[in-house]
């Protein structure tokens, strides 16, 4: 039977649901980066003009982080003149605790596209947090004060490089002890470090094609071995947690321009989809000798190229956008065989591409034109149950997933934050 991610990923990815609300967001794609939050009791339709505005928060600084959301604090990171920063804001009413520099704002070292922000979401551990820099600076804070522990440097300490030219954008990966990051590069492709110190314990090694993709590495359970999975420049990889051997490595559903979604795991298969051409694809991961693992592709086409804006699998089906710079159609696919189970362009002439997110039986779709839409999953048609047009929108796509924690939907657009609230009374 397939599941959902979010029961595939649970022993992987628990790792810091002892400190926080149950309904807390407390990194990139929720609490096991699935994308789905543990929400209930939320509106199942939306008024004709959206749900009501809880809050906003102006003067945060330009960029795409989504917020994460943990024991009442909401983190970011910003541009902010010449800085980059990561803040802390009051869940209660948007009001700024904390920011702290980590770095010179990265305004000439990367593509256009990304001159306007970090992308990363801060990883929330307990009374720590752990931050990505547009040009490599990793940092540990205090989640209290924002007061510096540890800082590392991906590209000076690790020798890495990111693939095409805007950055880093990954969301550091917490387990256990160890923090689970991508310099990219031959000698430390992917790492492990002690979490409390910042220092290496292990690193894994790729030769080729081993730049720092956009996306997020996930933990998993499959043909023997406790790894991670990380989507790469050359396409995903499978490092082992202990060792950070590479386990495992397959070009399937990348590009060589950005690969940017994070993977998808169950039933022993890992799923990767990209834009540029890149398509989507399924590998079953298998015992190969005694150590050994094997990725054996089971599909690999161009129905789903999805850019950035994630991928959500729920029940068997697939959920996400398809593709590139010119727009985009909402899709719905079969996980185990990649059939195309509807394409929806949605209403409107504005219909583009987007992030899309899941809470209380619900998908939250934000379009890059920044319409937002509440939709029903089904493998059988495209089901809407209301829609609404963010206020004073901004000149940039709203490239930032729409986030939801304790009832409220957040919506980053660059120097705003809006906060609406979406639970049912």
């Amino acid at each position: 039977m397939i599941l959902s991610r979010f029961t595939c990923a649970l022993s992987g990815t628990l790792l810091f649901a002892a400190s926080a609300v149950a309904a807390d967001w407390p990194q990139w794609q929720g609490p096991d980066r699935t994308n789905i939050s543990r929400e209930t009791g939320l509106l199942k339709d939306w008024p004709s003009d959206g749900p009501p505005l809880a809050w906003k928060k102006t003067k945060l600084g330009g960029g795409y982080s989504a917020p994460s959301i943990s024991n009442g604090r909401i983190f970011g990171m910003s541009f902010r003149g010449d800085d980059e920063v990561v803040w802390a804001l009051s869940e209660s009413n948007g009001e700024e605790q904390w920011s702290t520099v980590i770095g010179p704002a990265a305004k000439k070292e990367i593509q256009p596209q990304g001159h306007e922000g970090p992308r990363c979401t801060p990883t929330v551990d307990g009374d720590t947090i752990y931050a990505l820099g547009v040009l490599g600076q990793l940092v540990c804070l205090k989640a209290s004060d924002g007061q510096e522990v540890w800082h590392k440097n991906l590209k000076k300490d690790f020798g890495g490089h990111w693939m095409a030219g805007w950055g880093y954008c990954e969301s550091p990966l917490v387990d256990g002890d160890k923090l689970i990051c991508t310099p990219g590069g031959s000698d430390a492709t992917t790492v492990a470090l002690d979490k409390h110190t910042g220092e290496p314990i292990w690193k894994s090694q790729v030769e080729r094609n081993n730049g720092a993709g956009y996306a997020s590495p996930i933990v998993i359970n499959a043909a023997g071995h406790k790894q991670y999975v990380h989507f790469i420049q050359g396409g995903p990889i499978g490092v082992d947690a202990e060792t950070g051997k590479v386990l495992w490595h397959s070009s399937k559903g990348s590009n060589a321009i950005a690969n940017c979604d994070t993977p998808i795991f169950s039933d022993d298969c890992v799923f990767v989809t990209s834009a540029y051409g890149g398509g989507c694809a399924l590998v079953k991961l298998e015992k190969d000798g005694p150590d050994g693992v094997k990725a054996d592709p089971i599909y690999d086409n161009k129905k789903m190229q999805n850019h950035h804006g994630g991928v959500i699998l729920l029940n068997g089906y697939l959920y996400g956008a398809s593709g590139g710079n010119e727009g985009g159609n909402l899709e719905c696919l079969e996980f185990q065989t990649g059939e195309v189970k509807w394409s929806e362009r949605g209403k409107g002439d504005e219909a583009r591409k987007g992030g899309i997110t899941m809470a209380d039986g619900r998908l939250y779709y934000r379009q890059e034109s920044g319409t937002m839409t509440l939709l029903e999953p089904s493998p059988e048609k495209y089901i809407e149950h209301g829609r609404f047009e963010q206020p004073d929108r901004s000149k940039a796509s709203a490239w930032t997933h729409p986030v939801i924690a304790n009832g409220k939907l957040y919506l980053r657009d660059q120097d705003a934050l809006f906060c609406y609230d979406v639970k049912a009374k």
